[in-house]
């Protein structure tokens, strides 16, 4: 069985958020269109605590950009997003939510932060959509969302080694690209393990 998968079609990743993502609210309309095309769409939340350690502000003399470790693996810090229950962490208003038959939270714990929507960014927590997924037959996931270079990637990347097929809607995604060319790199690593990258006009 396939299903759609959502990452973190969240207000703070809009061009209007505490994490502008630029374009990323051009995703909103391809995830509509796609959502109901399938059985099953599941999607992911950031819900961060207020004193996240990804958030600068928990760092005193650091800033957004700067990287630190965390948990064990390196961390770039972040503005504060996506705080659990603040409007940021709201899906966007456009997003058609009735479609929506589960919902991942991730990045609950202030000592890690979690990319991906399988795994912390340690690898020692799991979030429970692995055994969501074969509970329900799922053996194939279609990705979208925000943003590419980091939650798209590293979902797709966990989601590729723990088995599943994975096609990425490329039009559904938009990246930070702290670095130029980041998202690029991102869907170059993504088809490396094995994903395929597809506009949604040709996967429909």
């Amino acid at each position: 069985m396939r299903a759609l998968l959502l990452v973190d079609i969240q207000n703070d990743f809009m061009p209007f958020g505490a994490l502008p993502v630029t374009d990323g609210d051009a995703v909103v309309a391809v995830a509509n269109q796609l959502a109901p095309r399938f059985g099953l769409v599941i999607a992911t939340q950031d819900w961060h605590p207020a004193d996240h350690g990804s958030f600068a502000s928990a760092h005193p003399g650091r800033a957004p950009g700067d990287v630190i470790p965390l948990g064990g693996v390196d961390q770039v810090l972040w503005p504060d997003h996506c705080v659990q229950g603040m409007p940021g962490a709201s899906f966007h208003s456009a997003l058609a939510v009735g479609a929506i038959d589960h919902v991942v939270r991730k990045g609950t714990d202030p000592a890690i932060d979690s990319y991906s929507a399988f795994f912390d960014n340690g690898h020692q927590k799991d979030t429970g959509l692995s055994a969501y997924c074969r509970t329900h037959g799922v053996d194939e996931l279609v990705v979208l969302g925000l943003a590419t270079d980091y939650c798209v990637k590293y979902t797709v990347l966990d989601g590729a080694g723990l088995g599943f097929g994975i096609t990425v809607i490329e039009d559904g995604c938009r990246a930070v690209d702290l670095e130029e060319g980041d998202g690029a790199r991102a869907f170059d690593e993504m088809r490396a393990a094995g994903a395929r990258v597809l506009a949604h006009a040709d996967f429909v």
